[in-house]
């Protein structure tokens, strides 16, 4: 899929269609986890500071991630991808191998076209976006392929023309080729594939060891042999968060390994699995990584077992210097086996209401985590909205229902305020409201489809751009009052994330 997340976010948004937009953790310590094509021109791109990429590109719109809505896309991609073929290896939610002989294509270029075309069409009828497709004759090949189809394109690697084509690409390119092994072979004055591919294998082999020396090898000569992998073993499952201080209170670490047991757990259940070894993973201040684990003596999904576990694991580490990352993963992974359902029941509740004890003592205190992961970021805006009540703190991006405006999405928020969109996927450029983060008439809402549920296939909202207003902002709320300083966070500018154009100074519409 073409730059995933914001492109799902433009579809969505159509006042943001056309513009820069950047999806990640929003914190001091926040990542992108994805950069829309207008803001890729300003050199953003994934896993980027966050902070860098506001440097580079202040007048993006910066959201958070609704992995609610991102699943529901991906889910309808990989049952397209599943007519294909039997064999589908999914790599991420946008992205996938498929082994298109397996589904009975036949192995000609025409035919491979035929099908890489049909399916670039059917994932606009059904999605809204757009894809692109590589087509070649091995996992490698075609991963190539698609970058080089970006965007919404199609490329085939004809038989015979690999070796040609890899020459001059960067070693960086071959699967298995990180910054280590890039500097290792730099040392020895390799830099391209095709300089790999005349180092010889013996050569690769003395430089780093026989499995990968030969590994690379063959792919520096465009072969790779590695099979389309339908159903891929987790061996572990955790979760984890990178805070934007430094976390010094003891108090605090307990509360936030707590927190994370019971995510982790969450998890595991929904994979149907268990585990025998409890794993918790502690980044100090700096930058040094430490792992404690406990083997249990049976595979456990209870959370109370993980949760103890992690605290006796935690109780090892001396952490007042400070620390930057907490997580806790659960490994040695069976499959779930069914116990007794009130037991269960019981314990799911008393893990509900210990987690949500820890948040609001975290709350309490001042000190919301500040996760770096945008899968964190997008986790824990999912578990805010799963609760009662309003949150404390609106989100950019997250969605909301008003009782009289109807739906819309949060543009930023700050001293006491929050600023809302009002529009649907499918209308026009909506008009922007701002409101006091308690309103009783402001809830949090479920992400829409981004295509009119009543619409036909082919009917995207992505095609249509915003319509500015002649005074070059969106439609403006009539009967609405104008005061910027209702929308004006604590350092004076538009609440965080405010997209294009709602910079400092510039009238905001607001609710009187």
């Amino acid at each position: 899929m073409d730059a995933f997340y914001a492109s799902a976010e433009q579809a969505a948004k159509p006042s943001l269609r056309g513009k820069p937009v950047i999806v990640g953790g929003l914190g001091p310590r926040g990542v992108v986890a994805t950069a829309s094509y207008e803001a890729r021109v300003f050199g953003v791109h994934s896993a980027m500071a966050m902070a860098q990429a506001r440097r580079l590109c202040p007048n993006a719109a910066f959201l958070i991630p609704r992995f609610a809505l991102y699943r529901k896309v991906s889910d309808s991609v990989m049952r397209l991808l599943h007519t294909l073929s039997p064999l589908v290896e999914p790599l991420s939610l946008d992205e996938a191998f498929v082994d298109l002989e397996a589904g009975g294509t036949e192995a000609t270029v025409e035919a491979a076209r035929a099908v890489g075309e049909r399916l670039r069409t059917d994932i606009r009828a059904v999605t809204g976006l757009t894809g692109s497709v590589g087509l070649a004759g091995s996992k490698m090949l075609a991963k190539i392929g698609s970058e080089q189809a970006k965007p919404d394109g199609l490329v085939i690697i004809e038989p015979g023309t690999e070796r040609d084509l890899l020459g001059p690409m960067s070693v960086r390119t071959l699967p298995g080729v990180g910054p280590a092994t890039a500097e290792t072979l730099r040392r020895a004055g390799i830099h391209t594939v095709a300089e790999t591919r005349e180092a010889g294998e013996a050569e690769l082999v003395r430089l780093l060891g026989r499995a990968h020396g030969t590994s690379l090898f063959l792919m520096a000569e465009g072969r790779d042999e590695r099979p389309v992998v339908a159903e891929r073993d987790a061996k572990s499952i955790s979760a984890e968060d990178t805070f934007d201080v430094d976390v010094t209170d003891r108090t605090r670490v307990q509360l936030e390994i707590a927190r994370l047991a019971d995510r982790c757990v969450r998890r595991l259940r929904e994979a149907g699995r268990s585990g025998r070894t409890v794993v918790i993973k502690v980044r100090r201040y700096d930058f040094s990584t430490l792992t404690r684990s406990e083997t249990l003596r049976g595979p456990t999904d209870d959370p109370g077992v993980v949760r103890e576990a992690a605290a006796r694991l935690i109780d090892s580490v001396d952490t007042t210097a400070g620390v930057r990352l907490l997580g806790v993963g659960v490994s040695g992974l069976a499959d779930y086996t069914q116990e007794d359902l009130f037991a269960q029941a019981a314990q799911a509740a008393q893990a509900a209401q210990a987690a949500q004890a820890a948040h609001e003592a975290l709350e309490d205190a001042g000190h919301p985590p500040g996760p770096e992961r945008p899968e964190a970021v997008g986790e824990r805006a999912e578990e805010a909205s799963e609760g009662a009540g309003k949150p404390r703190h609106w989100l950019p991006g997250t969605d909301v229902r008003h009782t009289e405006y109807g739906a819309g999405w949060v543009q930023g928020s700050g001293v006491g305020r929050v600023t809302v969109r009002f529009e649907e996927p499918w209308s026009r450029p909506g008009r922007v409201g701002t409101f006091a983060v308690d309103d009783p008439a402001l809830e949090p809402s479920e992400p829409l489809p981004l295509l009119r549920p009543d619409a036909g296939p082919g009917s995207a909202p992505q095609g249509e751009a915003a319509d500015p207003s002649p005074d070059g902002t969106t439609d403006p709320a009539e009967g609405m009052g104008r005061d910027p300083r209702e929308a004006e966070g604590p350092d004076g500018s538009a609440g965080a994330g405010g997209g294009p154009g709602q910079g400092p100074g510039q009238p905001v519409t607001s609710r009187p």
